[in-house]
């Protein structure tokens, strides 16, 4: 019977969850458990007592391993996975035992007597060791031989350790059994003493703890494998956040084309604004880059995919674009070579582009697009897109073709170039564009472009998105 200081206690679940109450009676049956073995009146010399007190001392073990895991299903997963089990919580725990009822199918008992050379086991210990009782019973000099080559030295070790110098069992080796089957078993046992303290007897009990064993070494697999993952991960996203802050433009707040000729000077400002899930980082991309004959090059995109593979292709086509925009190459002309760069590159995606070409000595703005949003010109208090020349997705055909529209600005207006991540929402609509629209008159009043740039990242940038997205303004100078 238990102690009566553990009878009073209630036996309903705790009310802070399903975990919180498999823990408190976790703690309730160990505390029954270990004051039955406390109040137990055991004889040393009766084999069923020792194999009684065995099993409490079994249960014990198992429920004490029981609450290390619930505290850690309750805990959940560490941020920062350890690289050798039993790392992050400080020293190792003992290895997990199964279920309370299941220990009577999976433990034997045995005893060898020392002087009389009679061995005895329980029936369940026969089934341990595919055996049958008319084969009798295994010697301890006849154990070995169905024993592991590599943990027979460990079970002579621990056996001599007991008879020898008295020491407990506890400890287990693998066994081949007479039908081929591999089994690990776990071995607990004690020298038994006669008058004179010398070693009588060995008793043991004996739990195959294989299929335990097994799910242990997948629960370590799957947790080493997820530790590789994160930290591919973790590498990959610092990878390609580097690469994304290396090849965007460095300049932070406005950037100003002050021309020396003739005509109205540029002020442009741009934001990237990340995906809900930090992890997703994008191939957005936005640029403005005075080029050699005073020109100005205007350039948003987005590349299908993310990571590290998606930030790469962004650099290389970010690149090529400058280098043909420096070397003249007109917008339409260049959203052709794109293409082509994109359909024979090895790691093939698609992606949607707009390039513009400035030129202030005539105000006129000349673009191309590849299957993107159009930019959006407010002028007076209201804004409109501008109708879109025909282009396709970059990559989608090497055949595509591009035309060319040219635009002339006026001083004060102002240009709003995004990816398309910033306006479409959930449901794939792209109410969004609306929304930009409709912040004509905070956009007539901010004293630059930067300013602007703050007004839609605080309309877009709170409510989470899908993927991520790029905005550039480009206001003209009067």
């Amino acid at each position: 019977m238990p102690s009566p200081r553990f009878a009073d206690r209630p036996a309903q679940p705790s009310e802070h969850g399903t975990v919180d109450a498999l823990i408190s009676q976790t703690r309730r049956l160990r505390g029954d458990v270990d004051a039955v073995r406390r109040d137990a009146v055991l004889d040393e010399d009766d084999p069923q007592n020792r194999w009684q007190r065995a099993l409490c001392d079994l249960a014990v073990h198992q429920l004490d391993d029981l609450g290390a895991h619930l505290g850690q299903l309750k805990n959940g997963l560490p941020d920062d996975l350890p690289t050798t089990p039993g790392a992050a919580y400080g020293s190792a725990p003992a290895p997990a035992r199964a279920s309370a009822g299941s220990l009577l199918s999976r433990v034997g008992s045995a005893e060898w007597n020392l002087l009389t050379d009679e061995v005895s086991w329980s029936e369940e210990l026969y089934r341990i060791f595919g055996r049958t009782e008319e084969s009798g019973p295994m010697s301890l000099d006849e154990l070995p031989s169905m024993v592991f080559a590599e943990d027979q030295s460990l079970l002579q070790a621990m056996v001599t350790d007991c008879l020898i110098d008295g020491k407990p069992i506890d400890g287990e080796f693998r066994i081949v059994r007479t039908d081929g089957r591999v089994r690990t078993l776990h071995m607990m046992g004690e020298p038994v003493l006669d008058q004179d303290g010398c070693t009588a007897s060995m008793w043991a009990v004996l739990r195959d703890v294989s299929e335990l064993r097994r799910s242990e070494r997948a629960v370590r697999e799957s947790r080493d494998s997820l530790q590789r993952r994160r930290h591919v991960e973790r590498t990959e996203r610092r990878v390609a956040v580097e690469l994304q802050e290396a090849v965007l433009p460095p300049w932070r707040g406005s950037l100003s084309f002050a021309h020396g000729g003739p005509g109205a000077p540029l002020d442009v400002a741009g934001h990237y604004l990340p995906a809900a899930s930090t992890g997703l980082i994008g191939g957005d991309w936005y640029d403005a880059l005075a080029l050699p004959d005073g020109d100005a090059l205007l350039t948003v995109g987005d590349l299908t995919g993310h990571g590290v593979s998606a930030t790469s292709s962004m650099a290389m086509l970010l690149g090529a674009l400058r280098g043909m925009a420096v070397a003249g190459i007109r917008p339409a002309a260049l959203m052709g070579h794109l293409n082509q760069l994109l359909e024979t590159s090895v790691q093939p995606a698609l992606g949607s582009a707009m390039c513009c070409r400035y030129d202030p000595a005539r105000q006129t703005l000349s673009w191309a697009q590849a299957g993107h949003p159009a930019p959006l010109l407010f002028r007076d208090g209201t804004g409109r897109a501008l109708a879109r020349p025909d282009g396709v997705l970059l990559g989608a055909t090497a055949a595509a073709s591009y035309e060319e529209a040219d635009i002339r600005l006026l001083p004060g207006d102002l240009l709003v170039l995004h990816t398309d991540g910033l306006t479409r929402g959930h449901d794939g609509d792209d109410s969004g564009t609306q929304r930009l629209l409709e912040l004509a008159p905070r956009l007539a009043a901010a004293r630059d472009a930067q300013d602007c740039v703050r007004s839609v990242v605080a309309e877009f940038g709170e409510a989470p998105r899908e993927d991520d997205a790029c905005v550039m303004v480009v206001r003209v100078g009067r």
